[in-house]
């Protein structure tokens, strides 16, 4: 009977966990609807509204402004995640995307247009790490990995329901779709509860205890007394010294610099392959190649094939583990851009016999972005970053990865001028592998582990057997999220117990 009782109280939290991410997903869709958006209108709009985009050059910022938008509307969410709370911060992306849709659908100035795309990608930029964290913190770690795996499958699915939306419906009837989207996500998101981590650090023990309870989450304690208990005896009679968490002493411990670096670099060769180039230029880059497949419908297939990969890296993400997935995803693209830099290559010196090339290996590509860097890095940034620097490093990580694929955007054609399409592609295909180095150097496994254990593989390494038992038993406890400290105050590195780690 038990049993039974156990088995179903795992089946509701599941799905009420999964439901969670399914609706805060829905920000991510809305963020493939931006990232995809410009693919089919843009054409749209010279073809019904000739004079709207006087130019070329005013084409491509239109096309490109959104991640510059983004940039600042990361560095925006981090205030907003701590002050009011993950799940708020979602929720206030629906009404930015909602202005800036509406401004689009009614532009008659190519100004306006440009303002209201910058304006859409600062809404990407505020959802990017929220909806990442609240996910994450909302989720047992053992189906954190599938479900921390959905914004991404989310984001893949809204570029490819834009392609194919675009290929019939005219840009501003598209712009008001996309508006009818943003709002939903609004009512969506609304009945579910904040995220239980937040609530704690925010000392709110009696609402943290009930958003946990709701979620079904596993090993969760909210004793405020208890926790006193627990860390006046963590270091014996030795007086804790204590920082607040975002002083410079705070945030150049070990702990928080080495996670931020691994996420700063899985985010930069996750830009750095190209994935970015290819999604805003794939019309383009099929004519230029040569393809014998029509450019609109590429696009599609070449959609179709990230939606389905990510969907079913859904299934192996918690059993393959993120860092074999990682390897995998990285030597997949490097291939794949080698031979999309071949295809270049072949027809530039009039070979036209491989006319399909550029379709399969931009499929590969995708294939293999999709099962590793298009999810995990995010995945990561949610399991790596400590709780109370969480909304910080998440903010600047976001930033810093929008800023790269701006970058990436915009120097893919002066990159073909200086050193050929081909040239471009192979480059592309060097930095996936040089990922791949890094990635089997220096990234750690996180499948399985509770998000305790996982930050103390970034403390100092001590030699002492017995604080291995005491982490082994300490995750066997509780679930992650119940021993995450408070933002009020921070243990630094040399105060708490040490543990032997090898990544």
């Amino acid at each position: 009977m038990e049993s039974t009782d156990s088995k179903w109280r795992i089946t509701i939290a599941a799905l009420k966990q999964t439901l969670l991410s399914l609706s805060v997903s829905l920000s991510y869709f809305c963020i493939g609807l931006v990232r995809g958006y410009s693919a089919p209108a843009v054409p749209s709009m010279n073809d019904i509204n000739p004079g709207l985009l006087p130019s070329k050059n005013i084409a491509s910022w239109v096309s490109s402004i959104p991640p510059f938008g983004a940039l600042f509307g990361s560095l925006v969410a981090f205030p907003l995640m701590h002050k009011i709370g993950r799940k708020y911060t979602v929720m206030l992306t629906s009404p930015v995307w909602v202005t800036a849709w509406i401004l689009i659908a009614t532009a008659e100035d190519w100004k306006v247009l440009l303002i209201a795309r910058m304006l859409s990608g600062f809404g990407a930029g505020l959802t990017l790490p929220s909806a990442q964290i609240y996910v994450s913190e909302c989720s047992d770690p053992k189906i954190r990995g599938v479900i921390g795996s959905l914004p991404s499958l989310s984001m893949s699915a809204g570029i490819l329901v834009i392609y194919v939306l675009g290929k019939y419906v005219e840009w501003r009837t598209l712009a008001w779709i996309c508006c009818s989207v943003a709002v939903f996500l609004f009512i969506a998101v609304i009945n579910f509860p904040q995220s239980p981590v937040w609530l704690k650090t925010k000392k709110r023990h009696e609402k943290a205890h009930n958003s946990a309870k709701w979620l079904h989450l596993q090993g969760f304690t909210f004793d405020p007394k208890a926790q006193e208990v627990q860390k006046a005896g963590s270091n014996g009679t030795t007086m804790e010294k204590k920082y607040k968490p975002f002083s410079k002493e705070a945030l150049c411990r070990r702990e928080v610099l080495l996670p931020l670096a691994i996420g700063l670099a899985l985010l930069s060769i996750q830009q750095l392959s190209g994935i970015d180039a290819v999604i805003f230029f794939t019309v383009e880059i099929f004519r230029s190649a040569g393809s014998s497949l029509d450019g609109h419908l590429a696009t599609i297939v070449v959609g179709a094939v990230q939606v389905l990969s990510n969907f079913a890296a859904l299934f192996v993400v918690d059993r393959a583990g993120r860092k074999p997935l990682l390897i995998i995803s990285g030597v997949i693209m490097s291939i794949a851009m080698a031979s999309m830099g071949a295809a270049f290559y072949l027809n530039s010196i009039g070979n036209t016999d491989f006319g399909y090339l550029p379709v399969i290996s931009l499929i590969v590509f995708m294939i293999g972005f999709s099962i590793g860097f298009g999810c995990i890095p995010f995945l990561l940034m949610g399991e790596l970053f400590p709780t109370a620097q969480r909304s910080l490093l998440s903010s600047l990580a976001g930033s810093f990865n929008l800023a790269v694929m701006f970058v990436v955007i915009k120097t893919y054609h002066p990159l073909e001028d200086a050193i050929s399409t081909s040239g471009t592609f192979w480059m592309y295909s060097i930095l996936c592998a040089i990922g791949v180095v890094f990635v089997i150097a220096v990234v750690p496994e996180t499948k399985g582990r509770d998000l305790e254990t996982i930050h103390k593989l970034f403390e100092k390494r001590s030699s002492s057997a017995t604080n291995n038992d005491n982490v082994e038993a300490g995750s066997k406890h509780g679930h992650d999220n119940a021993a995450m400290s408070n933002e009020d105050e921070i243990v630094p590195c040399s105060d708490v117990r040490k543990v032997d780690t090898k990544f």
